[in-house]
């Protein structure tokens, strides 16, 4: 393989893993209290997965977290914290997170503009 397609390979990788996350924080939340059968069973195969200390397998829990460079203990805090919240504290959970990186990635820009200016003011 040739450094293109590691990258490639790096990056399919990664969205596969955010993917998977992703997804069972969603079945968390959606079947979280669920009365049928099958709507039950996606809570708890999320819910093992999650939990689970198993890295035998390339996309267990802990792999997931290793590949996006994400704590497993905090994933899992944020995870399962947020099923007790309700949608309302959910979401306004999940504004301010938004909220807080927008804040953080205009802060960048604006900072880096500067520096760059600066830089063109003493050539």
């Amino acid at each position: 393989m040739n450094a293109v397609d590691d990258y490639q390979f790096e990056t399919s990788q990664k969205e596969l893993a955010d993917g998977i996350l992703k997804q069972a924080a969603l079945d968390l939340r959606r079947f979280n209290g669920a009365t049928s059968a099958l709507e039950r069973e996606f809570y708890l195969d999320a819910h093992q997965w999650i939990t689970s200390d198993d890295c035998s397998w390339p996309f267990s829990f802990l792999n997931v977290c290793q590949t996006l460079n994400l704590a497993p203990g905090t994933v899992r805090g944020d995870v399962l914290g947020d099923l007790s919240l309700g949608t309302f504290g959910y979401w306004t959970r999940r504004c301010g997170r938004a909220a807080r990186r927008f804040k953080t990635v205009l802060g960048n820009s604006f900072t880096n503009e500067r520096n760059a200016n600066a830089a063109e003011s003493v050539t």
